[in-house]
């Protein structure tokens, strides 16, 4: 079996500002074929110690399970409690919120309209929104081709993804709600891969738009009452929130069921059953049909399955039908599709092997990766690798060769994710400030392979220039996008090639967290106010993506400061207590500091300090005293210096 990696908790990176990974202790298996052994209580005697011992490492209190095989349910149970407070146990008809597995749901329901010839796969999807526009800042238009396989090229892909307690017994219109949360195509649609909400919410609105009938109407007139899911909805109802599993945190605590805005999302508001569930993988394995309907064609069945989007030939990503393909590892050289959900206090996962007609299903009640583990303990047993993997042959890199890939990259949905390429002796070197530095060997001119045996994959634009780069490492969050190469913009007039702060400068000014002050003028000696500060600090820390994020994280930059005023001329100690509120930085060696500093931010600025954190023009002496000059305004200079370091990761390694 496969050495267990470090799975990083996609959910956690959604809903705070720190990165949680979960240790995997190695499940003991006997890998064996499922041809003649693939039978309901052999399934439950292997998995039944597995959810045990996972539910129990991972904190979850409740799951459920399904198996289907050729178009059979061999497997409907449940595992633990849906209440642990009640003692109700989980069963086949316990609701989950199944969240981004919705989407699949979504992609049908559109890819039923294409069938009908109500829309069209590759026509703009403006001619779909009654009115409604889409900001479009490239030459070639949206379609819903792109929308179903996460290569839209928004530039905020979770702009309108806000969910909240709250918003569970409100009903907020989709079309008003986008209208004022809607992301700009920045990329070439098609181009780039890239996880996105708002294209499965917009194809919901087409759905309702061309359908003539709200999208949780047209669901279950055309998609649930047809596949004779009774206990499924896109929006919460009483009796479902009735029978709904206790959401819990990691820690075990329960807390409230969160909801969707606007009410519909066809991004993930979906709540469902183990027993609905297993019809909805019935389907495809019967091709499309249902107890006799035809509920999509064959022919749609299999698109929705088949890889129609790649970072490498050996890298499949997406179909047209928003299953995915991370986590290619553990798929022991087999055709599966994948697609997971998260809400806060729950998680799903489908897991499709087409050639081999079976389907896994699961949702638990916490948000934590147990299903990744849990997935690969059956791909291993059931279906285990056919041969061992070749080893790869590398191919020599000369450092003219190199340039092509070098440079500074930026995470597509990501922004607080930068990665950055140089050479030496024949390797690229990957510096990232999730998963450290990486040696890639070249396999291919286009796919390199890191020291654990992880695949990164470049790939052109339309253009036919290395544009992006796609990363397989599980222990980073790089896979659930790709990566765009950030450009160099033209120089400021004012900030001359010797000044030791225009690097940082021109890093800040190439990923748009700070502008000209006037004209191609950046003003490297004026002053910021503390507002000013802020909204760079937003931009820097890279989490603007999100904007149920923001306002929170404008609060925590003021914790601790007394007065703050966004009018205010910014001090430096006033800056360094803002970027430790959301840097964290731990202190790495003796810092004492001289000169006049107010208590309340000393250990801010000695934390930053510390770790290096510090603009060209402040020396620390060796034996670890410094005067940060604490009081005094902060030039527009010194916080790009400060900004580009504490948030441009690979460019400092942070000591521990």
């Amino acid at each position: 079996m496969k050495k267990k990696t470090r799975r990083l908790s996609v959910i956690a990176l959604l809903l705070s500002t720190a990165v949680f990974t979960a240790c995997s202790a190695p499940i003991s298996t006997n890998a064996i074929s499922s041809k003649g052994s693939f039978n309901g209580k052999e399934i439950e005697a292997f998995a039944d110690p597995i959810f045990a011992q996972e539910m129990k490492e991972y904190n979850v209190n409740g799951s459920n399970f399904v198996v289907v095989k050729d178009g059979k349910v061999l497997v409907n149970k449940g595992y633990g409690y849906a209440d642990k407070e009640k003692k109700t146990l989980v069963d086949k008809n316990t609701v989950f919120q199944i969240a981004s597995v919705s989407k699949t749901f979504t992609a049908l329901a559109a890819l039923q309209l294409v069938e009908q010839g109500k829309m069209d796969l590759d026509h703009d999807i403006n001619a779909y929104l009654g009115g409604m526009k889409v900001p479009n800042e490239t030459e070639t238009p949206l379609t819903l081709r792109s929308m179903l396989s996460y290569t839209t090229g928004f530039d905020y892909p979770d702009k309108a993804n806000f969910v909240a307690p709250e918003y569970v017994n409100q009903d907020i219109p989709m079309k008003k709600f986008m209208t004022e949360h809607m992301p700009t195509v920045v990329r070439t649609p098609g181009e780039a891969y890239t996880y996105d909400n708002f294209a499965f919410l917009l194809a919901g609105y087409a759905i309702e738009n061309v359908s003539g009938i709200p999208f949780y109407k047209y669901m279950e007139n055309h998609v649930f009452k047809p596949l004779g899911m009774n206990s499924t909805s896109a929006r919460f109802t009483p009796e479902l929130l009735d029978r709904m599993a206790t959401h819990y945190g990691p820690d075990g605590k329960p807390h409230p069921t969160f909801g969707h805005a606007p009410t519909d999302g066809p991004q993930g508001s979906i709540l469902s059953t183990g027993e609905d569930m297993a019809k909805y993988l019935t389907l495809f394995q019967q091709q499309g049909s249902v107890n006799g309907k035809q509920i999509i064609s064959k022919e749609t069945t299999k698109m929705m399955q088949t890889y129609s989007v790649f970072a490498n030939e050996s890298l499949p990503m997406t179909t047209v039908g928003g299953f995915e393909g991370y986590r290619n590892d553990l798929m022991n050289g087999y055709h599966v599709v994948l697609k997971g959900g998260n809400m806060p206090g729950h998680q799903s996962l489908i897991v499709l092997l087409p050639e081999e007609n079976t389907a896994f299903y699961m949702s638990y009640n916490n948000d934590t990766m147990m299903s990744l583990d849990i997935y690969e303990a059956l791909m291993d047993h059931y279906f285990p690798e056919k041969k061992a993997p070749e080893t790869p042959k590398y191919l020599p890199l000369n450092a003219s060769e190199a340039t092509k890939y070098t440079g500074t990259y930026l995470n597509t949905r990501f922004y607080f994710l930068k990665s950055n390429f140089t050479y030496a002796d024949g390797n690229l070197i990957m510096e990232t400030g999730t998963s450290g530095t990486h040696t890639l060997r070249m396999i291919n001119p286009l796919l390199f392979e890191d020291e654990l045996g992880n695949k990164l994959a470049f790939k052109k634009d339309h253009k036919d220039q290395i544009e992006y780069f796609y990363y397989t490492n599980p222990n980073s969050p790089d896979f659930v996008s790709d990566a765009r190469k950030v450009h160099t913009k033209p120089a400021f007039a004012d900030v001359s090639e010797e000044s030791a702060y225009k690097s940082y400068i021109d890093n800040l000014y190439s990923l748009d967290v700070i502008s000209a002050k006037s004209g191609n003028h950046f003003e490297p000696q004026g002053t910021m106010t503390q507002g000013e500060f802020m909204d760079a600090l937003i931009l820097a820390h890279g989490w603007y993506g999100f904007p149920h994020l923001i306002e929170g994280n404008k609060e925590l930059t003021k914790k601790g400061i007394p007065g703050f005023d966004r009018n205010a001329v910014i001090t430096r100690q006033v800056a360094a207590v803002m970027i430790q509120n959301l840097k964290q930085a731990k202190q790495a060696s003796e810092i004492t500091l001289k000169g006049d500093t107010d208590a309340w931010a000393a250990n801010s600025i000695i934390a930053l300090v510390s770790q290096g954190i510090v603009d060209p023009d402040t020396k620390v002496n060796d034996d670890g005293t410094v005067d940060f000059r604490s009081k005094k305004p902060l030039l527009r200079q010194e916080a790009g210096a400060l900004l580009d370091l504490a948030f441009g990761y690979y460019t400092l390694p942070i000591k521990h």
